[in-house]
């Protein structure tokens, strides 16, 4: 399963990059989306590269996932909090000189530092 994590607005940004963060249900700044690791939704993930903070999600990472309310369909979306403590690089650069791309394995410390406090 992929987790991907909205972290920009859409301010003069191109159409088909819109359309594409609503069709992931990405729509708002903060959102994030669970969807199955498939090779038209990575290659969805590598046009709004810009946009998001993406990767794999641990088991124990959906568990906690579960408690918060999602809108249901065909991809899980949460809105999460601001992360805690702020982001620790640019918002504006990619990974690793920035917040922004692929992850991996610590998407999992991010999406903990956005969940709301006592879940």
């Amino acid at each position: 399963m992929l987790g991907v994590i909205r972290i920009r607005g859409t301010i003069h940004v191109r159409h088909d990059k819109k359309l594409t963060l609503n069709i992931l249900k990405l729509t708002n700044k903060f959102t994030l989306a669970v969807m199955k690791d498939q090779p038209s939704v990575r290659g969805q993930l590598q046009l709004i590269k810009d946009f998001i903070i993406w990767g794999e999600i641990s088991k124990e990472t959906l568990e906690v996932l579960k408690k918060l309310k999602c809108d249901e369909g065909s991809v899980n979306s949460y809105r999460l909090h601001p992360p805690r403590g702020g982001f620790k690089k640019s918002t504006k650069r990619p990974f690793p000189q920035g917040e922004l791309g692929y992850r991996g394995e610590d998407i999992n410390k991010f999406i903990m530092r956005m969940l709301p406090e006592g879940v």
